[in-house]
């Protein structure tokens, strides 16, 4: 199992826009996302790293990305981000056996949900994702299939109330658990790219039996 320890930092960080340049001068590390769990399938491995850190009551994540080929075609949150490219963020913040997906493509449109597996999942409500903001290098604007080689940013700001399922005060000394992902369902070469890895015979990130511990300070 891999382990992740997310760092708290001191600073404010009032915006997605200034996670990126925020992590860098607190020093955080970057962890690549590189188990590829089907080979035979789904070779294709691009180039994904992520470095994540907490405010105490805010999560900040950030991710770069180089692949071959980008689409963010979903028109709004809460749609088939999964089919576009796409990173993940699957949590479980407690021991009670729900875990949060937190989907979003390149082009910051989200989609987050709780369930104990991937039937009758519950939507985050409006306005919690109203409350979540989004920084995208490639814009925020829906675009079809673009075949060529991209290198695309994604910051996220999570407040704690995302997690809306759970009453968590602060994540000061949470002891979670989860798995990041990479995939693009709808890509011309689609992928299913994982943190900690998954042994099923088919993809599936639904999965908190293969999740990792991630520990925050």
């Amino acid at each position: 199992m891999n382990k992740l320890v997310v760092p708290k930092l001191t600073q404010r960080v009032s915006s997605a826009a200034e996670i990126p340049a925020a992590l860098r001068q607190a020093g955080v590390g970057y962890t690549s996302i590189d188990n590829v769990n089907w080979p035979d399938e789904f070779p294709y491995k691009p180039k994904v790293e992520f470095a994540f850190a907490h405010t105490g009551d805010v999560l900040l994540l950030h991710y770069r990305v180089e692949e071959q080929s980008v689409r963010a075609v979903a028109p709004e949150d809460q749609n088939q981000i999964w089919k576009d490219a796409c990173v993940e963020f699957f949590c479980m913040p407690a021991t009670d056996g729900l875990y949060y997906n937190v989907e979003c493509n390149c082009a910051g449109k989200l989609l987050i949900a709780v369930g104990k597996d991937r039937h009758e999942r519950i939507p985050a409500p409006s306005d919690i994702m109203r409350g979540i903001d989004r920084w995208a290098s490639l814009g925020t604007k829906p675009f079809d299939t673009r075949i060529e080689p991209t290198k695309w940013e994604l910051a996220l700001r999570l407040p704690i109330t995302t997690f809306f399922a759970h009453k968590l005060s602060c994540f000061d000394g949470l002891r979670a658990k989860g798995n990041i992902y990479k995939c693009g369902d709808d890509l011309p070469v689609p992928h299913f790219i994982s943190w900690n890895p998954i042994k099923t015979d088919c993809p599936d990130f639904h999965r908190p039996e293969f999740f990792g511990q991630i520990d925050f300070e």
